[in-house]
């Protein structure tokens, strides 16, 4: 077992991963909305007082600030961080023409949803660089045996049939397999398989196993109970490296998706939502066992940034991209009281999600049984 890298260690792996992030992020925001015309203020990476900063020949100050947890382009007319719409009662024709509030819905929505997008698209990028340097991992989805008693064996599985869905998601490969197993302990799902060459159907309660990572973090997973063949790595065509990035970085956002959904209707504990302690936590990790381990972190935290921030909640892009869709719809926006009321809603869930995750966080580090012993 791997020791804890120690907390300064831990501290810069997390900005490394974090900073890049964000300013991806921020950068497609800023460059669409360069695109239409619209002026920037300040570009932050990070919040809170300013480290250290300068203002282009555009008058944009580019800044970071002390807490690395986020950043932000604040626009032309925008009232504070967050893009609430100002008063354009003081802004003189020049910034009239910049103002972000005062630009169609269409190109709002564009900007907005760049930042999102600009996460994607890093993922993409990086998985395309493994896959053509390294190969994509594409193992067949055949069984090659079967661990007596175990879930498969209960359903009837047997070596030599293809896995080919489980529950409506196609796995055209053993990692995809294991992708959507490793996420459902306990759970019943239905399994589509060919057996013989004849399309067959089985239900099949996923197992459920303890497991410990390198660090001696233990994890519930789910278990199905079947060994593969010798792993594959693939070499692609040039021509099928980026659509094959592409698959690969919706199918892990798919799982991220189902692990919310499973967390929402409760057949998975709220205990498994982390924050950024242990994000960084898991960044210190994986930067202690190689460039290669960080690099594949980095591209998983710029899918989960672009998923979180596309999330229907005020304050963060998916809220403003709801706005936009009802301002469509409507033909005219929403009160600005209304907006402000969403606005201080939005915020109050993310505190009370970061108090509840940080519990969370601390909870796993083992805190509270310190803390127990100290005081008994």
């Amino acid at each position: 077992m791997l020791s804890q890298p120690p907390l300064w260690f831990i501290v810069i792996a997390f900005v490394l991963a974090i900073g890049p992030l964000v300013f991806i992020h921020e950068m497609g925001h800023y460059l669409v909305a360069r695109w239409f015309g619209i002026g920037a203020e300040t570009f932050s990476i990070g919040f809170g007082r300013e480290i250290v900063g300068w203002t282009d020949k555009r008058g944009t100050r580019w800044k970071v600030g002390w807490l690395p947890l986020g950043g932000y382009v604040k626009f032309v007319g925008d009232m504070n961080a967050a893009s609430q719409p100002g008063n354009d009662d003081g802004l003189d024709e020049a910034q009239r023409a910049q103002a972000f509030h005062l630009k169609p819905v269409w190109q709002r929505f564009l900007v907005v949803l760049a930042g999102p997008m600009a996460n994607f698209l890093l993922a993409i990028a990086i998985f395309a660089a493994f896959f053509a340097t390294f190969g994509m991992p594409r193992t067949p989805s055949i069984v090659n045996m079967v661990e007596p008693a175990s879930a498969a064996a209960k359903a009837g599985l047997r070596p030599a049939d293809e896995i080919v869905a489980i529950n409506g998601q196609r796995t055209t490969s053993f990692e995809d397999l294991q992708r959507i197993v490793l996420i459902r302990p306990d759970e019943r799902v239905r399994m589509d398989i060919v057996r013989e060459g004849r399309p067959q159907s089985l239900d099949v309660t996923i197992g459920a196993r303890e497991i410990a990572d390198e660090f001696g973090q233990k994890f519930k997973v789910g278990v199905l109970g079947v060994g593969r063949q010798d792993r594959v790595l693939e070499r692609l065509p040039l021509t099928e490296i980026i659509p094959m990035s592409v698959g690969y970085t919706y199918r892990l956002t798919r799982s991220m998706i189902d692990g919310l959904g499973q967390i929402l209707v409760g057949t998975r504990s709220t205990k498994d939502l982390g924050g950024p302690l242990k994000m960084a936590q898991i960044a210190g990790q994986q930067a202690t066992l190689g460039p290669f381990e960080f690099f594949q972190l980095l591209a998983l935290f710029s899918i989960n940034l672009g998923f979180i921030n596309l999330l229907p909640v005020p304050m963060l892009d998916g809220g403003h991209l709801a706005f936009y869709t009802v301002e469509a719809v409507r033909r005219r926006p929403l009160s600005v009281k209304a907006q402000e009321w969403a606005f201080r809603g939005g915020l109050a869930l993310l505190l009370a999600l970061l108090m509840f995750t940080t519990v969370n966080d601390l909870a796993s580090f083992g805190i509270a049984d310190r803390l127990g012993r100290l005081i008994g």
